[in-house]
C-alpha cells in the first residue's frame, strides 16, 4: 500500500507568526505546534520535526525513541538559550509501512483522526487540563469543547528532560484517510464539519486546504496546519506527496477566489434608496471600527505576561488578569508543579492569585524559577 499526501499550513487571522511545523517524509509524517512566544514556538516545533527527521533518515531508534530524543533536544535548547527559555511544542507523528500498518506517537493537543467508511474517529487523546477533567468525570465531552481552559496543556515536548509519549498501532485499509492537525483547526472546526470536509473531495491536497480555509473562516485565532494521508493501492497513478518529501514549514495557503457581485445601478430619483445606502455605509464603518478595536485589544493582550494560580499550582499566563463581559483576558501557557499554597505562605508571594506581572515570557519564567527556589528553601529551613 502507498499513501497520497496533501499538506497545508497558515498563520491564521490573529497571530503575528506561524509557530506550527509539519513533516512530509514518506513514510514518516508529523505536525507540531510550538509555544513560548513567537520566536520560541517556531524554534521548538521546527527543532522537534528536524530532530525526528534526522534520526529517521539515519535509522536511529523507533518512532517513540525519536520523539523522546526530540523532547530532549527542545529541552536542552530551552535551558541553554535564554531567548527561547521555557519553549515547548506538541507533536503528533505517524509512520506508515508498505504492508498497511501505521505506528502513532503523540504528545500534546495536536491530533490524529481516521476517516473510514464515512466515520471519523479520533486516534489520539489530548494532554490538556480539560481532558483530564473529562476523564475524571468533572466535565462532559460537550462541555469540554467550549471550556475557556481547554488549551491548557499538561504534557509537551521540551517542558522537562523526559516525557511520556503516547503510542499506538493501527492496521490501515485501502480507502482510509488519515488526518494529522494542530489545534488551530480543531479549536475552530467541529469534528462533524471536519468529517464533512474530508468527504467532499478525493484530492488530499484540496482537502487539506479546505480544512485550513474553514478554520480561518471560523475566526482563525491560532496557526492552522493539516496533513491529509490517503491509503491507496500500490498501483495508483501517483504515490508521491505534493511537496518534495521534505520538511515544510509555514507555507501559506493560496486564498480561494471570491466572486464579488457588481454594484446595483444608481437610482434615478427618489430619496429613500440614497438614505438606505448612506445608512449601510455608516453601519459598515461602525463595524470596521469595532473589528479594529477588537484586533488591537487582542494584540495588546497577547503581548502581556504574568504569573498566577491555576488549579492550585503556580502557572505562567499570557494576557492580563482581568475579565470583560464574562470573558477572561488571559490563558494559561504553562502550569507548573509548584503548589500555590506553599508559594503564598511566603510573604512576597501573597498576591500571587491577583497575578505578578512580567515584561515578557522570559521574565515570567524567571519569576517562576525564583518562586521554585524560594519554596524549596522554605521546605529545607522549615520556615
Amino acid at each position: 500500500m502507498k499513501v497520497l499526501v496533501g499538506a497545508a499550513t497558515d498563520i491564521g487571522q490573529v497571530r503575528e507568526g506561524n509557530e506550527d511545523s509539519y513533516l512530509v517524509l514518506d513514510p514518516l509524517f508529523a505536525v507540531a505546534d510550538g509555544m513560548g512566544g513567537h520566536r520560541g514556538g517556531e524554534v521548538a516545533s521546527d527543532l522537534a520535526v528536524q530532530t525526528i527527521r534526522r534520526l529517521f533518515e539515519q535509522h536511529e531508534g523507533s518512532l517513540i525513541e525519536q520523539v523522546e530524543r526530540a523532547n530532549r533536544a527542545v529541552f536542552e535548547r530551552s535551558q541553554s538559550d535564554r531567548a527561547v527559555s521555557g519553549m515547548g511544542t506538541t507533536l503528533t507523528a505517524v509512520v506508515v509501512d508498505d504492508r498497511g500498518g501505521a505506528r502513532l506517537a503523540h504528545v500534546g493537543d495536536s491530533r490524529a483522526y481516521l476517516l473510514r467508511d464515512g466515520e471519523l474517529d479520533l486516534l489520539t487523546r489530548d494532554h490538556t487540563l480539560v481532558q483530564r477533567m473529562v476523564d475524571e468525570g468533572e466535565l462532559t465531552a460537550e462541555e469540554a469543547e467550549d471550556h475557556p481552559h481547554r488549551h491548557i496543556l499538561t504534557r509537551v515536548l521540551g517542558g522537562e528532560g523526559s516525557v511520556s509519549v503516547d503510542e499506538g498501532v493501527l492496521e490501515l485499509r485501502q480507502g482510509d484517510r488519515l488526518l494529522l492537525c494542530t489545534d488551530g483547526l480543531t479549536g475552530m472546526v467541529r469534528d462533524d464539519e471536519i468529517r464533512s470536509l474530508l468527504q467532499q473531495t478525493s484530492d488530499p491536497q484540496e482537502a487539506a486546504e479546505r480544512l485550513v480555509h474553514a478554520a480561518n473562516g471560523a475566526g482563525g485565532v491560532d496557526n492552522i496546519t493539516a496533513v491529509v494521508l490517503d491509503v491507496v493501492d500500490g498501483s495508483a497513478a501517483s504515490s508521491e506527496p505534493p511537496s518534495s518529501s521534505a520538511v515544510s514549514t509555514r507555507t501559506p495557503v493560496s486564498p480561494l477566489r471570491t466572486t464579488v457581485p457588481p454594484p446595483p445601478p444608481p437610482e434615478e430619483r427618489g430619496g429613500a434608496p440614497l438614505a438606505v445606502r448612506r445608512a449601510a455605509v455608516w453601519t459598515a464603518v461602525a463595524l470596521a471600527v469595532i473589528v479594529l478595536g477588537v484586533v488591537a485589544l487582542r494584540l495588546y493582550v497577547d503581548a502581556q505576561w504574568y504569573v498566577g494560580v491555576s488549579d492550585g499550582r503556580v502557572a505562567v499566563f499570557r494576557g492580563i488578569p482581568a475579565e470583560v463581559a464574562g470573558f477572561d483576558l488571559s490563558s494559561v501557557v504553562v502550569e507548573t508543579t509548584i503548589p500555590a499554597e506553599e508559594a503564598q505562605a511566603l510573604a512576597v508571594y501573597r498576591e500571587l492569585p491577583e497575578g505578578i506581572t512580567a515584561d515578557d515570557r522570559e521574565g515570567a519564567n524567571e519569576i517562576v524559577e525564583q518562586i521554585r527556589a524560594d519554596v524549596a528553601r522554605a521546605r529545607t529551613t522549615g520556615t
